[in-house]
């Protein structure tokens, strides 16, 4: 049976490599029983004149920060379902009828028509975009018809799209064969993972920077065996962060929304205990967590925080202290939801004394 990521153009088939190879020769990436020449990375950089170039890993999606830090230390949340991921593939448009024909016509024509597939030489090129040549894809071992255009279909409006693998070594990538094909300036393609709303907030759940979890401590330098160290984050210190999610020439666009709803609290040892048990100290409602130690409260066990056990003899204990953060998402055509909750941990150096009382 011929391999689903094959094709086929005006009657010639399609070798197997990602190896790009001059004089009119089209190549596909396969799984490796079926490779037979070795392989390359795929091309990457910008659209221009001399080649399909913008790097099929690469998405065209923009995204822009609306609220949320903007300086100081920060990194991506981590989703909390170990099984969750972002979409493996989509379609997105790539080129207009003067850029394909530039393309097509000048130099060696060395590009990819698909995640996969690359074509190499111009006459592939024209053959299909230009004369009118039928291509054929092999979709779940189904040979499928891709009617050839005439001269690019210039003059019309609109858009060549083309499909974007997030990991072309995930096995799911090769939903979005299909060879690059048109669609009308304005309309969305009808066709299996095809871009929507939410394609672009899962896009963007990846670029979503929250600051580090850096905790204020009482004592903040040493704490003292026995004694509890009151942990809290002031009011105002974390924010809801939001980002846009925009695929230009589409009228698409996703806002993706992180807002902190716990802090976790990992002593870094078992000679220790946490408060609450569980660790988790919860978000009050004007955003602050835990509440400040204040003088006369030593005794006292914090709603947030820390007793530690043992001293730490010169080597500190990492105290982990990571927020959890419950993301949503609202796109263009009113739809939204839910999607997993991320964290982001930092760590911090705790040093333990030995003194059973200390006077604060």
């Amino acid at each position: 049976m011929t391999p689903s990521w094959r094709t086929v153009v005006g009657g010639a088939a399609v070798g197997v490599a990602a190896v790009l190879w001059p004089g009119s020769i089209a190549h596909a990436d396969g799984p490796a029983e079926d490779t037979t020449a070795p392989s390359t990375p795929p091309p990457s950089g910008n659209a221009n004149d001399q080649e399909l170039s913008a790097s099929v890993t690469s998405s065209r999606i923009k995204v822009s920060q609306l609220s949320g830090p903007t300086g100081g230390n920060s990194g991506n949340v981590s989703s909390t379902d170990v099984n969750w991921e972002p979409p493996p593939c989509w379609y997105e448009p790539v080129y207009t009828p003067e850029q394909l024909k530039k393309f097509s016509e000048t130099g060696l024509a060395l590009g990819y028509v698909s995640p996969h597939a690359s074509w190499g030489g111009q006459k592939l090129w024209t053959d299909h975009y230009r004369d009118g040549k039928d291509a054929y894809n092999y979709e779940d071992g189904s040979l499928i018809t891709r009617k050839g255009y005439d001269n690019y279909n210039l003059g019309k409006d609109g858009y060549f799209w083309r499909g974007v693998a997030r990991d072309l070594e995930d096995p799911d990538s090769y939903g979005c064969e299909r060879v690059m094909f048109w669609q009308d300036a304005g309309e969305i393609p009808d066709t299996p993972n095809a871009p929507t709303p939410e394609t672009l907030a899962e896009y963007a759940y990846n670029k979503v920077k929250v600051p580090d979890t850096k905790v204020d401590l009482k004592p903040a330098a040493k704490s003292t065996v026995n004694l509890p160290t009151w942990v809290w984050l002031d009011k105002g210190a974390f924010k809801e962060v939001k980002v846009r999610a925009e695929l230009p020439n589409t009228g698409l666009w996703a806002e993706t929304t992180a807002k902190p709803i716990a802090l976790h609290l990992e002593p870094g040892t078992e000679d220790a205990e946490v408060f609450p048990a569980s660790g988790d100290c919860e978000i009050n409602e004007d955003g602050s967590i835990g509440t400040p130690y204040t003088k006369g409260d030593a005794e006292k066990t914090p709603p947030c925080g820390i007793r530690y056990l043992r001293a730490t003899n010169g080597t500190p204990y990492q105290l982990s202290a990571s927020v959890t953060w419950q993301i949503t998402w609202e796109g263009s055509d009113g739809t939204g939801g839910d999607l997993p909750d991320g964290t982001f941990e930092t760590t911090q150096d705790m040093n333990v004394q030995e003194i059973q009382s200390i006077n604060r």
